[in-house]
């Protein structure tokens, strides 16, 4: 038998899911404008994976997690003066978008440790 406990673990990891897709239709357009510019793939593949988890009836909340983990290394990994360099040479605010997704991130992975 379940107790509350294990019951309300699993509605705040699917709370999380649910916030992780919202996110995802409002600016997942411009995290993979981001991804795609940066120079690791891992991130961009990364975000594929979120997708496809989100392809899924019913997403698996660790495949979210483990993907939005992957998605955040990336954008803490770059270096500012290769953003500088590539926000330059796309014509894109790198720098700031890192920041902002990045934070955006870390807020969605935060729902995910408080729901364990």
């Amino acid at each position: 038998m379940l107790n509350t406990t294990t019951l309300d673990t699993a509605e705040l990891r699917l709370d999380a899911v649910y916030a992780v897709e919202q996110h995802l239709r409002r600016h997942g357009a411009g995290l993979c404008d981001l991804l795609d510019v940066l120079d690791d793939p891992s991130g961009f593949e990364a975000l594929c994976d979120l997708h496809g988890a989100f392809g899924q009836p019913f997403p698996d909340p660790e495949a979210v997690e483990t993907a939005l983990h992957n998605i955040h290394r990336v954008l803490a990994e770059q270096a500012p003066s290769a953003l500088d360099r590539t926000g330059h040479d796309r014509c894109l605010p790198a720098s700031d978008m890192t920041l902002w997704h990045g934070a955006r991130v870390s807020e969605l992975l935060v729902r995910f440790r408080h729901a364990d």
